[in-house]
């Protein structure tokens, strides 16, 4: 499981250090995509196997599963961490994500999330007041 919350920088090559507590869950390759609120998504191989098989399981005659699709299919690229934990983020995922020097990088249980540091802080500040509300509505019975 991938959690916590890491700042790593991203190297002129675009490339970022893997935070240690994951690299032996995504030692053996990884799929990084477009994620929602313009962060980017971070699988394991095993990971996007599974999610992918989930989404092909959406009827094509249903426009915004063909739309989210595109998508999430069209942006993925597939990335095997080198001797130094580091991956690669294609040109066009940190312009989507609008990635600079300063990262964030979260564990989100099955999947991994990289953002614009500035973007991190202002995504948690304007959730972190209804945070407490959220488990009623969106996993009933959780608590």
């Amino acid at each position: 499981m991938l959690l916590g919350t890491y700042t790593p920088k991203l190297d002129d090559k675009g490339r970022v250090i893997l935070p240690a507590k994951f690299r032996e869950d995504l030692a053996g390759g990884v799929v990084v995509t477009r994620g929602q609120e313009r962060c980017l998504y971070v699988f394991s191989q095993q990971e996007f196997e599974r999610v992918h098989e989930r989404i092909r399981e959406a009827p094509l005659s249903n426009r915004d599963a063909r739309n989210f699709l595109r998508m999430f299919l069209s942006g993925a690229s597939a990335e095997m961490p080198d001797s130094q934990s580091r991956i690669t983020v294609p040109a066009h995922l940190r312009q989507y994500a609008g990635l600079e020097k300063e990262l964030v990088v979260t564990g989100v249980g099955a999947h991994a999330e990289i953002w614009n540091a500035e973007a991190w802080n202002a995504y948690a500040e304007a959730n972190e007041s209804t945070y407490a509300e959220l488990e009623q509505e969106v996993i009933p019975g959780l608590f």
